[in-house]
């Protein structure tokens, strides 16, 4: 699941991001390496219009998933949606050519019996909730569609089989839930001036949470925690295991700096009371996704390593620490912009992003399992 905002800050890095190897094998070397059973390996695409990224991935068992995002992006110019499923055997691109849409989907869900729905926003700029039926997406009704001050960010999926969407309705910042036909908007956040949140997460226990600019924990009331604030800092995951123990993951590009600046990666891990910062194994880059267990507890980060960049760079917890694990080393940049876990796959995991650090041409789609 999950919505992924492009990172546009990077657009204009060009040949900026270029790192003479001896320097990134440097870096790259000091890491520490996870030892895992399995491997990841890079799974064959699609091919979509450069440029071309994946930005949200639900899954549903080892023959069943479904990945969502955008192609045709040209640094400020958007594109249009891309949507693909997996059979068990292989990625096909499904036809969306139907939907009147400029831009992404910014995220997708799914439930065990099969239901899934994804969140994307209309050529018009309204937000949309679609319904999968089998074969293709399908605009499903909801209270305020279409309506001016109504957005949907990302779709999250709970225990019980009911979705959750973040977003935005009548000009303030909430939660829609439902399932089917059937779908309604929760009380707002209670400050009337509260961001947009940008993502949506679930616990295994039902906890419903959002996250991005603001933080906060829906259980028929709200409960807003206090977030710590970087500058130019973006919020691209939450992972709440109790209200005590709380990851945030994400990238921050500080003050200032010359063009084509990377950012820093950005973890932290609130304790109920205040925000700490944990050194991750990399510092420049970004950590764009995490993911828990079965259990809720800390899993795999998924993240940009700026000074190596040719494979993905992943974080597992080994229980007491976040070590790192590197996915297969490739001809061009990796950048995965979501993960999820395979129901029915002990240790099975979805990764997807895409093949640059930057929105432009000829970026195209990027998938790597592990098994």
């Amino acid at each position: 699941m999950r919505r992924r905002v492009f990172v546009r800050g990077l657009a204009a890095t060009g040949a900026a991001l270029a790192v003479p190897a001896p320097l990134a094998r440097a870096a790259s070397g000091s890491a520490g390496a996870a030892t895992a059973a399995g491997s990841w390996q890079v799974v064959p695409a699609p091919a979509g219009r450069p440029a071309a990224h994946l930005v949200s991935v639900a899954a549903t068992g080892p023959d069943r998933a479904w990945a969502v995002g955008e192609q045709g992006l040209n640094g400020a110019i958007s594109g249009t949606p891309i949507s693909l499923t997996w059979d068990g055997s292989a990625w096909t691109a499904n036809d969306v050519s139907h939907l009147a849409y400029q831009g992404a989907l910014r995220g997708v869900a799914a439930a065990p019996d099969g239901e899934a729905h994804a969140v994307g926003t209309d050529s018009a700029g309204h937000g949309q909730l679609l319904t999968w039926d089998g074969t293709t997406w399908r605009e499903t009704p909801f209270p305020g569609r279409g309506e001016t001050g109504t957005t949907v960010t990302d779709v999250a999926v709970g225990p019980d089989g009911r979705f959750w969407v973040s977003g935005r309705h009548g000009g303030r910042a909430g939660l829609l839930h439902g399932r089917g036909a059937k779908w309604r908007w929760c009380p707002p956040l209670p400050d009337a001036a509260a961001p947009t949140p940008t993502g949506v997460h679930v616990t295994p226990g039902g906890e419903v949470w959002v996250f991005g600019d603001v933080i906060a924990r829906w259980d028929g009331a709200w409960t807003v925690i206090p977030r710590l604030l970087g500058v130019r800092a973006s919020v691209r995951g939450l992972l709440p295991v109790a209200h005590d123990d709380i990851w945030l993951v994400g990238y921050g590009y500080g003050v200032g700096g010359p063009p084509g600046k990377p950012p820093g990666v950005m973890l932290q891990r609130y304790d109920g009371t205040q925000w700490n910062y944990v050194a991750a194994p990399f510092s420049v880059g970004m950590l764009t996704d995490i993911v828990g267990d079965a259990a809720g507890r800390p899993d795999l980060i998924c993240g940009w390593d700026f000074w190596d960049d040719k494979r993905a760079h992943y974080l597992r917890w080994n229980g007491t620490t976040w070590v790192s694990e590197r996915g297969p080393v490739t001809a061009s940049t990796v950048l995965p912009e979501a993960i999820t876990a395979v129901p029915g796959q002990a240790g099975g995991y979805w990764s997807v992003g895409t093949t640059s650090s930057s929105p432009l041409p000829p970026a195209q789609l990027h998938i790597e399992r592990y098994l």
